[in-house]
């Protein structure tokens, strides 16, 4: 660990901001502008494509991908960013897996409220399975609300009687529309990112008057896990989604659901994005990366394994 670069990450994230809430256009500018700081990996080729009906931007290593796709939901508290905003965090899952990844434009908030990200990362995972995809060869993986989008994407697909995917990565997922995380007090003030009232203004755009209380807004304290793939929950101790991330473990535990619950001390929201500057952040995309190696099953690696 090194205490620097954790102190300059915290400093950077800390420059002042302008006062009051913000317009949705201002937040998306702020947002790229952030997210275009950060380093995106060598070694990709990337391309536009189509999963359902929304646009996806396809990630492949530029030597031969290996036989298995990552369905990747972005972040930005279902209001802001886009596949380019996390293309520092895909194409590193891309870079050390070898896997292919999609990388999903599924439509914000407020323009499109919840249900609708969930209802395009349904399509996008139907898309794949209606295209030859082995479900055992398909991992979800995102950041913050794209992190809640794996698990409420499984949630959909199970009760639409679809088969589970391999695994799930979450990195600082979002899973608590309630906002009732003891972490929302205990860490506020230590987050150098968010704060409730900001976590407030984009959380009304995305429920749009819909109550919290329901498993595809809540689900680390509401949804039924059972028959839920793998899960691998990464945060962080400096972020007020940290018990977003405890309890969802808690609850796949007693689901029966594998469950990794992967805590890294004195980093912030999606410090796995700050590769290259944070030693945690490398580390952390390794043991996400082998998770995901472990759990991808394609028919080849199941023949392999079975002889």
């Amino acid at each position: 660990m090194s205490r620097q670069q954790r102190a300059e990450i915290d400093a950077r994230a800390r420059r002042p901001q302008p006062e009051g809430p913000r317009s949705v256009e201002e937040l998306r500018a702020g947002f790229r502008a952030m997210m275009g700081e950060m380093i995106v990996p060598a070694g990709i080729r990337t391309r536009t494509a189509t999963l359902g009906d929304r646009p996806a931007v396809l990630v492949e290593p530029t030597g031969t991908p290996k036989a298995g796709t990552i369905l990747y939901f972005h972040g930005g508290s279902y209001v802001v960013g886009s596949p380019e905003t996390a293309m520092p965090l895909t194409g590193n899952l891309v870079t050390r897996t070898g896997f292919r990844a999609f990388s999903l434009d599924y439509r914000l908030a407020p323009e499109h409220p919840f249900p609708a990200a969930i209802e395009d990362g349904l399509s996008a995972y139907r898309a794949l399975l209606d295209s030859g995809e082995d479900p055992s060869a398909i991992a979800f993986a995102g950041d913050s609300a794209g992190g809640g989008l794996t698990v409420t994407t499984c949630l959909a697909a199970r009760d639409a009687g679809l088969p589970m995917p391999a695994a799930i990565v979450a990195f600082s997922p979002g899973l608590d529309g309630t906002r009732t995380g003891e972490s929302m007090d205990t860490k506020a003030g230590v987050d150098p990112f968010f704060t409730r009232e900001g976590m407030e203004h984009t959380g009304a755009m995305y429920r749009a008057g819909q109550d919290p209380h329901q498993p595809l807004l809540s689900p680390a304290t509401l949804a039924d896990l059972t028959g839920f793939p793998p899960m691998l929950l990464q945060a962080g101790t400096n972020e007020m989604l940290l018990d977003d991330s405890t309890r969802m473990a808690t609850r796949a535990r007693d689901a029966g659901v594998d469950v990794i619950l992967d805590i890294t001390a004195d980093v912030p929201h999606v410090f796995q994005a700050f590769t290259g500057v944070l030693d945690e952040a490398d580390e952390a995309l390794d043991r996400a990366a082998l998770f995901l190696s472990q759990h991808i099953r394609t028919r080849d690696t199941a023949r392999t394994s079975a002889g």
